[in-house]
């Protein structure tokens, strides 16, 4: 697979998440940033490699062949951020980027032995669970902060917007993996609330809490 093909079919994989009936064509451009014209040369190449099937007005939708490739590919992008954070220090901010660049690495052999130097995390910096060398992904029991009830408390184990912009927000707030929360107050008008952090009382917007995953008591 070329690198091109390779980010496809990560973007196909994560946009199929959010619909079982397939992917449009608008939706992979939209991700991909590009022209519709250029994903439906892309969606015949792939097609071709048995990677994704695809049918007009359907989307397109990944074989078992194309969901474990790019199960695979996430597995080496959550293992190098992994890599970064714990070993070279470099913060949660930080790593998305260098990661799409070393995700592309070709050598099993690599990320099998980086796999076993790490000491086999699960997940990695944001929460997200990391693929074993077979492509498959255990779902971890999540609750977004927004839904949890009013006295609950939980442990941060993820964040479902993972951007650079999100991250260096919840810095400046000290929310990080393995911190505590306890919701204090809901309220009503704009679905905002004042959240414990451990000892420190925070007012959150409802968009800052749609955005963060608790594992609750």
């Amino acid at each position: 697979m070329t690198l091109s093909e390779e980010d496809y079919i990560k973007a196909i994989y994560h946009l199929s998440k959010d619909d079982q009936k397939g992917v449009s064509t608008n939706a992979i451009a939209a991700q991909m940033e590009t022209k519709a014209s250029s994903v439906t040369d892309m969606i015949k190449k792939l097609a071709e490699k048995e990677i994704l099937h695809y049918k007009k007005y359907q989307g397109a939708r990944l074989t078992d062949k194309g969901k474990v490739y790019a199960a695979k590919i996430i597995r080496k992008h959550r293992l190098w951020e992994f890599f970064l954070v714990e070993k070279l220090n470099f913060s949660w901010d930080e790593v998305h980027d260098i990661a799409e660049e070393l995700e592309h690495i070709k050598s099993e052999k690599l990320i099998e032995k980086l796999d076993a130097f790490l000491d086999f995390p699960r997940v990695d910096p944001h929460g997200d669970p990391i693929p074993d060398k077979n492509g498959h992904i255990k779902k971890l029991e999540k609750s977004l902060l927004s839904s949890v009830k009013k006295g609950e408390t939980g442990i941060v184990v993820g964040v479902k917007d993972s951007s650079s912009e999100f991250l260096k927000y919840l810095n400046k707030l000290n929310i990080s993996l393995g911190e505590q929360i306890t919701v204090v107050s809901k309220e009503p008008f704009d679905n905002s609330m004042t959240i414990l952090l451990n000892t420190t009382e925070l007012n959150i917007s409802a968009l800052t809490a749609n955005n963060i995953y608790l594992k609750t008591k």
